[in-house]
């Protein structure tokens, strides 16, 4: 083994150990957050935290930079200058294997689209995240079940996605995102292709996990209700926090 792969071998064993996920008081600290795409930019120095156990929600028009900050939040894209720090970690600092292994066992996303592969059932779209993480199919399908359980879902575990309505996909979605215990969920519209009563029975079921499991959601949305019942608001215009 060269000293290289020792070296990301040991920090992976890291990023896997329970001391790298402390309680911090702000889970999520971004400073001075820039990105451009060629000459348009997108995210003009953004200052934004999050403590643990809060429902944020990102708010603003079209364009005005919201999915770009999540996306940068959650790791799917790099900012061009500035700082991103998960409970203590510079995320915006790792790389390859390194970074792969903190999102998966760091962050959970949720889309407007559910992105439910259709060859697989409920169950095992939602063991996907585990078995990327190396747990056993045994663990991953406990955590699954209970996961269904809370949902009311338990009877649709062998479905297929077609099988599904679409707030029941949309369920289904946010399992999966939840199925490593992430310190904190990114939800892109989460509710945006649900009618109003499936949109409320998301809304409630984000409530119910901060409550009672202290989970942490930043959502970008135009959802009125859902920023309503937000811990914090936060409006984005032309690439900044105002």
């Amino acid at each position: 083994m060269t000293k290289q792969s020792h070296t990301n071998s040991n920090l992976i064993m890291l990023l896997h150990s329970s001391y790298v996920f402390c309680s911090f008081a702000s889970m999520l600290k971004a400073r001075g957050i820039k990105k451009s795409y060629g000459n348009l930019p997108i995210l003009k120095g953004v200052d934004f935290e999050v403590a643990k156990g809060e429902i944020v929600s990102i708010i603003g028009a079209s364009g005005a930079g919201k999915s770009t900050l999540l996306h940068i939040l959650g790791t799917l894209d790099k900012p061009d200058a500035g700082t991103v720090e998960l409970n203590g970690t510079e995320i915006n600092r790792l790389s390859g294997e390194l970074l792969s292994v903190f999102r998966n066992r760091n962050i959970g996303f949720v889309f407007q689209f559910h992105h439910l592969l259709p060859e697989f059932s409920a169950l095992e779209n939602i063991c996907i995240p585990a078995f990327i993480a190396k747990k056993t199919k045994k663990q991953a399908e406990l955590k699954a079940m209970e996961l269904l359980d809370l949902l009311g879902l338990r009877e649709r575990a062998q479905h297929k996605p077609n099988e599904l309505s679409g707030g029941e996909q949309q369920r289904i979605a946010v399992a999966r995102a939840l199925v490593n215990d992430p310190v904190i969920v990114l939800a892109d519209e989460p509710s945006g292709n649900l009618d109003s009563a499936n949109a409320t029975a998301l809304h409630e079921f984000f409530i119910s996990l901060r409550d009672n499991f202290k989970q942490t959601f930043v959502i970008v949305t135009h959802n009125e209700e859902l920023a309503k019942i937000s811990d914090q608001v936060v409006t984005m215009k032309d690439g900044l926090i105002i």
